[in-house]
C-alpha cells in the first residue's frame, strides 16, 4: 500500500485527521445532548400532539419525532415485525465486490474488501444501517484501525439518530450535536444512509412518519376494544334482594355481585338471588374493533413491504401471491441498491484513499448487494461454445463472475482441460494441447512432426522433378506425336485422342504414385526422411 499523504476533505472542506478517524467521536455522554435517556411522548398521545411533533421536525427540531418513532417500534408488534422483515431480507443478501479492472493492484484492492466483508459482525452492522428504512436516515460511525500501519475499519457503530440534526438552510446536510453546537460530520468518519419512502427532505421521507399516525389510531381502537371486552365480554350480574332487606344485607349482595367476576366465588343469604344476563350481540359487536385493527395493520404492511400477502394471509390465490412477492422483491432490490451506493460512497472510496493515497486511484472497487439475476447458464455456455470460435471476445473474469467462481489464488491447484493423448506421427488425430506434454517430450514430438513433413515434401518434390514426371508420363504419350501430325482436321485429332486415351497404359503412373504414398507413410511411421528412388 502507498504511503501517500491523506488529503481527504470533509463536508466542511477540512481535511480528514488521523486522530479523529481512529477514535469514537459520536458516542453517548453522561450528560449533555447525547444522552441515552429519552423522553416518552407516547403516553396520552392525541392527534394534536402528533401534529405538533411532526411540525417541530419539519422546522428543524427532529428530537421528539425520532423518540416517538423509536417508541412505535417498541410497542407495535406488527410494525416492528414487517420492518424487521424488510431490513433482514436485505442484510442477509449476497455481497459481491467488483474490481475496477484486471490490473493486479485493482484486484488486490477488491480482495482486501472481500476479506473484510467476511466478518461475523457484518450482518448486525448492516441491519443497524438499514434503520434508515424506518426513520428515513441512519448514522453509523466508522472506527478505523491503524495498529499495524494499515487502514482498516475495525467496527461500524450505530449511532442514535437523536444525536444528529440537519442544517437549517437546506434541511439535508447532517450535523452532529455537541455541547458546543452542531458541527458537520468529519470526512471518512460516518456512513450516512438515506432510504426514502417518498421524495422530499430526509426527516419527512421515513416510513415512521406514517406509522406514528397508524399506531395512534390503532391504540385508540385497542383501548376501546379492551373497555368493551371488560364491560361486555362477561355477562352482566344482577342481584335481587327482598323488600325488607337491611342495609348490611344490601352491602353483602353488592359486594358479591361486584367481586364474583374476578373471584368467581361469593356467599349471599338464601333469600337473595343473582342473575347473569348475557348480551347475545356482544360477540358480533366486538368484531368491529378487530376489523379496524387488522385494517390498520394491513396499511402498515403496504407501507413497509408494499403488499399484504406475506404478513396478513389474504393473498387470494397463487397468482395474486406471486404478484405480491414480486412487489416485495422490487422493494428489496431498491433497498439493496441504495445500501450498495451508500457503502461505496462512505466506506469503500474513503478506505481506498486512506490505504493507497488520495488522488492515486481513478477507479474504485464496487460493492454490489442483491440477488443474482436468474440466468440460464447452460444456454450461455452453449452460446460461448458457438460464438468464441467465430471470433467473439469474452473476458475470462466476466465469465468466472457470471458462474460465481472467484479468481484463483496464486499457486492454488486449478482445474484445467484434460490433456489430449499424444498423436503418433503419420496417424490421424489431434495434436496435444499446448502445455499438456513435458518440455522434453513436446520437443521430440515437434521434431517428429517436422520429419514427417520433410518426408512428405521430399516425396512431392521427387514426383514433380523432371525425371519423375517424365518417367510416369512417357508410356502414356508414346506414339502420340506422329498420330496428331497425320490428322488433317480438328475433328480427326479429337477422334484420334479418344482412341489413344482408351488404349494408353497408366500402370507406370499408378505404380509410382502408390510407391510415393507408401514411402511417405513409412517415413512418417519411422520418422525417417524419404529415400531416393521411392
Amino acid at each position: 500500500m502507498a504511503d501517500a499523504p491523506v488529503v481527504i476533505l470533509g463536508p466542511d472542506g477540512r481535511p480528514a485527521r488521523r486522530e479523529v478517524l481512529t477514535k469514537a467521536i459520536a458516542g453517548p455522554t453522561l450528560s449533555g445532548v447525547r444522552s441515552v435517556l429519552s423522553g416518552s411522548h407516547a403516553d396520552g398521545l392525541t392527534p394534536q400532539r402528533v401534529a405538533m411533533i411532526m411540525r417541530e421536525a419539519d422546522q428543524g427540531l427532529p428530537l421528539r419525532y425520532l423518540e416517538l418513532a423509536e417508541i412505535v417500534e417498541e410497542r407495535d408488534l406488527h410494525y416492528v415485525g414487517v420492518l424487521g422483515t424488510r431490513k433482514r431480507s436485505v442484510a442477509q443478501l449476497k455481497i459481491q465486490v467488483d474490481a475496477a479492472s484486471d490490473d493486479p493492484v485493482d484486484v488486490e484492492k477488491a480482495d482486501m474488501i472481500r476479506t473484510w466483508l467476511l466478518r461475523d459482525e457484518l450482518h448486525d452492522e448492516l441491519f443497524d444501517i438499514l434503520d434508515a428504512i424506518g426513520k428515513g436516515v441512519s448514522y453509523t460511525e466508522i472506527i478505523w484501525d491503524t495498529s499495524m500501519g494499515q487502514w482498516e475499519p475495525t467496527r461500524l457503530e450505530w449511532r442514535d439518530p437523536r444525536w444528529f440534526t440537519f442544517d437549517l438552510v437546506d434541511g439535508r446536510t447532517p450535523l452532529l450535536r455537541t455541547e458546543t453546537g452542531d458541527v458537520p460530520l468529519p470526512a471518512s468518519k460516518f456512513i450516512h444512509t438515506r432510504i426514502a419512502a417518498k421524495s422530499g427532505l430526509p426527516i419527512r421521507s421515513g416510513i415512521a412518519r406514517l406509522a406514528c399516525w397508524s399506531w395512534m389510531f390503532k391504540s385508540f381502537t385497542l383501548r376501546d376494544w379492551a373497555i368493551f371486552t371488560q364491560t361486555y365480554g362477561q355477562p352482566i350480574r344482577v342481584g335481587k334482594y327482598e323488600s325488607n332487606a337491611t342495609g348490611p344485607e344490601k352491602d353483602i349482595l353488592f359486594d358479591a355481585v361486584a367481586n364474583i367476576a374476578g373471584d368467581c366465588a361469593a356467599i349471599i343469604p338464601q333469600s337473595m338471588t343473582i342473575e347473569f344476563v348475557e348480551l347475545k350481540a356482544a360477540a358480533s359487536n366486538a368484531d368491529i374493533y378487530k376489523a379496524r385493527a387488522d385494517w390498520l395493520d394491513q396499511q402498515i404492511s403496504k407501507g413497509v413491504l408494499g403488499q399484504t400477502a406475506t404478513t396478513d394471509a389474504i393473498a387470494g390465490g397463487h397468482a395474486v401471491g406471486q404478484e405480491h412477492r414480486q412487489v416485495q422483491e422490487d422493494i428489496e432490490r431498491a433497498d439493496a441498491k441504495a445500501l450498495s451506493a451508500t457503502l461505496n460512497r462512505d466506506l469503500v472510496w474513503p478506505w481506498i484513499d486512506l490505504a493507497y493515497g488520495a488522488g492515486t486511484t481513478k477507479a474504485y472497487p464496487r460493492i454490489r448487494i442483491g440477488r443474482e439475476d436468474r440466468k440460464d447458464l447452460k444456454t450461455t455456455i452453449d452460446g460461448l461454445k458457438e460464438l468464441v470460435p467465430m471470433g467473439l471476445r469474452v473476458q475470462v473474469s466476466d465469465v468466472a463472475d457470471m458462474m460465481g467462481f472467484p479468481d484463483p489464488d496464486a499457486g492454488a491447484a486449478v482445474l484445467i482441460a484434460p490433456a489430449a493423448a499424444p498423436v503418433m506421427p503419420g496417424l490421424p488425430g489431434a495434436q496435444p494441447a499446448p502445455g499438456a506434454l513435458p518440455v522434453a517430450l513436446q520437443a521430440a514430438f515437434n521434431d517428429a512432426l517436422a520429419q514427417r513433413s520433410d518426408a512428405v515434401d521430399a516425396s512431392i518434390d521427387q514426383i514433380l522433378s523432371d525425371e519423375g514426371w517424365e518417367r510416369m508420363v512417357a508410356p502414356m504419350v508414346d506414339g502420340l506425336g506422329p498420330k496428331i501430325a497425320a490428322c488433317a482436321s480438328l475433328a480427326e485429332a479429337e477422334a484420334m485422342l479418344a482412341l489413344h486415351f482408351a488404349s494408353m497404359d497408366p500402370s507406370v503412373l499408378g505404380e509410382m504414385l502408390a510407391r510415393a504414398a507408401f514411402s511417405a507413410r513409412l517415413a512418417g511411421e519411422i520418422n525417417q526422411p524419404l529415400s531416393d528412388g521411392a
